[in-house]
């Protein structure tokens, strides 16, 4: 199914891929960001979840279910909920725009929490304080959450910083580790493997699994970082690391 501004791409027997464009930009996360809030309010027989991503909406559903109580007489549960999701991504349309949250996050960047600012420095041709400024100067769109619980993937940064992922990637990285990737910037919420330069680590969590919402952030806020000292790093976690 195809229309002059998106695709309903068939991926699997209970998955659909409304896909908005091609790039990472604003104004198609925008069309992803209203469908998945319409899907949240007005939630379809057989309705799963969805999964917002740099270029769309990925819907899960279960077919027995739409079979049974979506679809029309020889309609499969593929055509029913793209029929549907039609109707959907035209009243997405409608909704009036929203503030986005705006959360600022303290980092201690350099040293034991920033163990590759030097290498993007360099890499970068200029010096470790100038990278500072550049990272903690940006404001950041989050895309979508992804790779781990809580991982945000930030849009918006400088290309002066722009470094590649690390030839060999870690076996751990700390929690709350903020890296660079290419032209992203993010940040670990809890400690696993990966490629990311890290430049600096948060002084808040960013992923909490009791709490009733356990991520920092989420698709569409607005990420600021601020830059602290190690003392003030070590006020705000206490005796935590």
């Amino acid at each position: 199914m195809q229309n002059k501004s998106y695709q309903l791409l068939n991926v699997g027997e209970n998955c659909i891929f409304v896909k908005f464009g091609q790039e990472i930009s604003p104004v198609i996360h925008k069309k992803v960001k209203r469908l998945s809030e319409y899907l949240e309010q007005n939630p379809f027989p057989g309705y799963i979840e969805f999964v917002a991503t740099y270029t769309g909406t990925t819907v899960n559903y279960d077919p027995w279910v739409v079979k049974r109580k979506l679809a029309k007489k020889g309609e499969t549960s593929f055509a029913a909920v793209g029929r549907l999701l039609e109707a959907y991504v035209q009243k997405s349309e409608l909704m009036p725009e929203t503030a986005p949250n705006v959360v600022e996050i303290p980092v201690c960047y350099g040293g034991e929490y920033g163990p590759d600012l030097a290498y993007v420095a360099e890499h970068c041709h200029l010096t470790e304080e100038e990278v500072v400024k550049i990272h903690s100067s940006g404001e950041y769109l989050c895309y979508m959450i992804g790779f781990c619980p809580g991982f945000p993937f930030l849009g918006g940064m400088d290309p002066r910083i722009a470094t590649p992922r690390r030839q060999t990637p870690r076996l751990a990285i700390p929690a709350r580790s903020i890296g660079i990737a290419g032209q992203q910037t993010g940040g670990y919420p809890i400690s696993t493997p990966g490629g990311w330069q890290i430049i600096g680590r948060s002084a808040i969590e960013m992923f909490d699994a009791a709490a009733e919402n356990p991520t920092l952030l989420k698709a569409g806020d607005i990420v600021h970082f601020r830059s602290i000292t190690p003392e003030e790093y070590a006020e705000i976690r206490g005796d935590a690391k």
